[in-house]
């Protein structure tokens, strides 16, 4: 007799960024997400400076985000 389990809760897929929308990888989710592997920003909408600080993991970080500051990736517009 084979006995299978089901969970009470529904899946959850968190394959997403929860900023933006765009796919991200479960590896990245492990590495820059928050404690429960979900991405709050990735490199679609965040800069990798941003990121390894904590971004990623939902932390307010320093730097400049790039999608409120001129410039590249949070730093100064190139003339």
């Amino acid at each position: 007799m084979v006995c299978v389990t089901i969970a009470p809760w529904p899946a959850v897929d968190h394959s997403t960024c929860e900023h933006c929308g765009a796919h991200v990888t479960d590896r990245f989710r492990r590495v820059f997400g928050d404690d429960q592997d979900r991405a709050h920003r990735c490199g679609d909408c965040d800069s990798y400076a941003r990121l390894t600080r904590g971004s990623a993991a939902g932390v307010d970080v320093p730097i400049p985000d790039p999608e409120t500051s001129p410039g590249r990736h949070g730093g100064e517009v190139d003339a």
